[in-house]
């Protein structure tokens, strides 16, 4: 076992199923296979979704597929969502966990936006840097090897907003420039900036997360902090 820095080039130690599972089954989420070989979590009072999508492969982000879908409605009958966030394989399990706590915590899961700087402060505090071009929108870790920024959303995206030139938090990583993304992770334009200010807080933590397997393109960028 190796406890390794930074957090968002550790990948997902190939328990991203089984971690984000763990997570939803403890706090009470409901879960059952579909015919499409996917496994669907609602939360006890129907508002919140997650998805094990990876078998069915729906599309990809920066050439990975996805693997986690999250969604939220306002009622209960509400057969539309009111956004969606998508997560590929490759991305650490522990954002992901972190930002399903605070989804579940909320009263109201489509509501309650704060502002965009929400997202930004977050990552300011934990040591990444604001971009110089655009600060209002960007911001990138000091190894520069992984940025979330404000951007149009890519194809495939679904919000309940239905127009065109919608934008949504994008994260990314990059270990080595050029080189193939390490995971991504799209959040529709309706998405509150506070759920991906607690994504992006916890994406950004200096604490050591325990791996057996380290992802092959960020060996090299990584710090083993202790072996167990």
């Amino acid at each position: 076992m190796y406890w390794v820095t930074p957090r968002h080039l550790a990948g997902d130690d190939d328990a991203l199923a089984e971690r984000i599972g763990d997570t939803l089954s403890g706090l009470g989420w409901r879960m059952w296979p579909t015919s499409r070989n996917t496994l669907l979590y609602m939360s006890p009072d129907g508002l919140r979704g997650a998805e094990w999508i990876f078998a069915a492969y729906p599309f990809e982000l920066g050439g990975l597929p996805v693997a986690w879908q999250l969604s939220a409605r306002r009622h209960t009958a509400s057969a539309m969502t009111e956004w969606n966030a998508y997560f590929t394989a490759g991305i650490p399990y522990e954002a992901l966990a972190d930002l399903l706590l605070a989804l579940d915590a909320r009263e109201v899961p489509d509501t309650g936006f704060e502002c965009a700087e929400t997202v930004l402060t977050a990552l300011s505090a934990r040591g990444w840097l604001r971009d110089l071009d655009r600060p209002r929108t960007t911001a990138t870790d000091p190894g520069f090897s992984a940025s979330i920024s404000l951007e149009t959303l890519p194809p495939l995206i679904q919000d309940a907003d239905p127009r065109d030139d919608l934008l949504g938090w994008q994260a990314w990583a990059e270990p080595v420039l050029g080189a193939p993304y390490l995971w991504c992770a799209s959040f529709s334009a309706s998405v509150p900036h506070d759920l991906v200010a607690a994504f992006a807080a916890s994406l950004a933590s200096p604490v050591p997360v325990p791996r057996r397997t380290l992802p092959d393109g960020a060996r090299g960028r990584l710090t083993v902090v202790r072996r167990d």
